[in-house]
């Protein structure tokens, strides 16, 4: 086995090069965590007195020594290049909220008009933890004891450098996508969206959502369309149900929703970038048309 001589007077093992590992974006130097919620993965870890071990999986998540990663609710299974030939396999496990606290924190959210958008828009609203609070739960891990982990490595601290390699890629991986946060948590992005819009709707229409909707997930079924022969009469008068609907005219709590929501698309490099500044200069075109203001630098 290779092994090289460091201060401390110990001996650490050198891995094997691996190709076509999951190479960490984060470079030497740079801190771990772009957005807010992947820094307060790595700042959790670290209150739980790891920073000393954590340290060593730096350097294993920047040479791409993680192989693979595959992550289910409550389950993170990895490989590990090492210093041995046959790769380590990592497993972290973290309890899955249960059913009736995803419906409290999905009723919290969908209570807050801010919380919808940033996370219809794919990001993470800043006080999204005060919607797992109101269901006496965490988004994060709260101690130690609420992960369990394991490693086929030799070494008997935990986490070991191959576990810590894997925390920090899961940190950039939430960076990227925070509904994976929540699907560690029990609730894939299909899920949360489709609860949020539902019980949106039911308020916007004064309606009470189905009881399953928040804990599971699912749209409530459509109403039948009335036939376009029996409407063809009454097709262009208003409906019944026309003067119970209410509009807020407003800038969009996120900037580009839209343009979030889908991403980069691959054929297109740059093309978010590119139609940002047109989709603000018809929002602001929007409310000089609702308000009657023309503020500068706004469409005529």
């Amino acid at each position: 086995m290779p092994r090289r001589w460091t201060e401390g007077d110990y001996y650490q093992s050198v891995p094997l090069p691996v190709q076509g590992g999951i190479a960490a974006q984060t470079k030497r130097g740079e801190k771990f965590g772009a957005s807010w919620w992947g820094a307060r993965w790595i700042a959790v870890l670290e209150s739980f007195g790891w920073e000393s071990r954590l340290q060593r999986g730096r350097r294993y998540a920047r040479l791409g020594q993680v192989l693979g990663i595959d992550l289910a609710p409550g389950h993170v299974r990895a490989q590990v290049q090492g210093s041995r030939p046959r790769p380590y396999t990592v497993t972290i496990d973290i309890p899955p909220l249960t059913d009736a606290a995803w419906e409290q924190v999905t009723l919290a959210m969908a209570d807050r008009a801010s919380f919808s958008a940033r996370l219809l828009a794919g990001e993470m609203p800043p006080d999204i933890e005060e919607a797992f609070g109101t269901a006496g739960v965490s988004l994060f891990p709260t101690s130690a004891r609420e992960m369990r982990t394991h490693c086929t490595c030799p070494d008997v601290a935990n986490p070991c450098k191959h576990i810590a390699a894997v925390y920090y890629l899961l940190g950039e991986s939430f960076d990227r996508d925070p509904f994976v946060l929540f699907r560690l948590r029990g609730r894939t992005q299909e899920e949360i969206v489709a609860a949020l819009r539902s019980l949106r709707a039911a308020a916007a229409t004064g309606e009470e959502a189905p009881a399953d909707v928040a804990s599971a997930g699912e749209e409530p079924a459509a109403p039948e369309p009335e036939p376009l022969e029996a409407a063809l009469a009454h097709f262009w008068q208003p409906g019944d149900g026309l003067h119970e609907m209410h509009f807020a005219i407003a800038p969009p709590e996120v900037p580009q929703p839209l343009l979030r929501r889908l991403g980069e698309p691959p054929f297109f490099p740059g093309l978010a970038a590119s139609l940002a500044p047109l989709y603000d200069a018809v929002t602001r075109a929007a409310l000089d048309l609702a308000f009657g203001e023309q503020d500068e630098g706004s469409l005529e």
